[in-house]
């Protein structure tokens, strides 16, 4: 059975999207190009607090950054940040939520594999996001109804052949419960899971077509908004934990090409409720 998405296209401001879509790439740009010139330079994080956990001075350059053009630029809207211990729930209309660094312990080590996240979402879940994906010099930006393109080319899943991989993250801890077993079972289906160190491009790998699809156990709205809004508009299909689809799950995360996320989803309910 193909999982087929439920949620109705809410319209957004064209003149909105436009503008909050060129400073979004704008702000991503600039991103890449502060990870590419820092990474694996020396940066350490700030106490002996686990990696999952580093906050580096590339973390605070971007945030700041990042606020400072969104605040000038929509000054009404409300900019929520991995670094910043605040409470994401506004009664704002509009909100934006940033990464400044998803994968921080990649790019502390210099491994090529993280990225900045920054997403305006409403109550409908994601309406623009960019990921930038700095080793691979690309930027993938979507707007709600307006689809997804990485540097500049439309992406749509449908065309590519289904691939054997899956993506997950550890949560702060470890293994989330089940991990184990949901690997096994997608090893028996032919499957292999690969956990790479950035929720935001787990996610952007399915958008792409280069993953089957990715299970995320836990994560902020930050971590993933912005790879969501890619996802959403590439095709693929949306769960939560349930299978029930979302725009923005915030206790779960299935995103799957269409044609096999009802399979993704038997491993992973049947892995968590043992």
């Amino acid at each position: 059975m193909t999982v087929l998405s439920s949620r109705p296209a809410q319209p957004v401001d064209p003149g909105l999207v436009s503008i909050a879509l060129e400073i979004a790439g704008r702000l991503a740009n600039d991103a890449s190009d502060v990870i590419m010139a820092t990474a694996g330079r020396g940066a350490r994080p700030d106490d002996e607090a686990s990696p999952f956990d580093w906050v580096t001075d590339t973390d605070r350059t971007l945030e700041r950054h990042t606020r400072r053009v969104l605040t000038a630029e929509f000054p009404d809207i409300p900019v929520f940040c991995e670094n910043v211990d605040e409470d994401i729930a506004s009664d704002a209309e509009f909100r934006w939520v940033v990464d400044p660094v998803d994968g921080t312990a990649n790019y502390v080590a210099g491994v090529p594999w993280c990225a900045y996240s920054l997403a305006l979402v409403d109550r409908w879940g994601p309406v623009v996001g960019v990921v930038a994906d700095p080793y691979r010099a690309q930027i993938y930006a979507a707007a709600r109804g307006r689809g997804m393109r990485a540097n500049g080319t439309p992406v749509k899943l449908g065309d590519q052949a289904v691939s054997s991989i899956v993506c997950t993250e550890m949560t702060r801890t470890g293994p989330w419960p089940g991990m184990g077993e949901f690997i096994s079972r997608a090893a028996v289906a032919g499957t292999g899971v690969r956990v790479l160190g950035s929720k935001a491009l787990a996610v952007a790998q399915v958008a792409l077509g280069h993953a089957a699809a990715a299970v995320l156990h836990s994560y902020h709205e930050w971590d993933v908004a912005g790879a969501v809004a890619l996802a959403v508009e590439s095709g693929a299909a949306v769960l939560d934990r349930r299978g029930e689809d979302d725009p923005l799950p915030l206790d779960g995360l299935l995103v799957a090409m269409p044609e096999v996320a009802e399979e993704v989803l038997g491993w992973w309910q049947s892995s968590t409720t043992r």
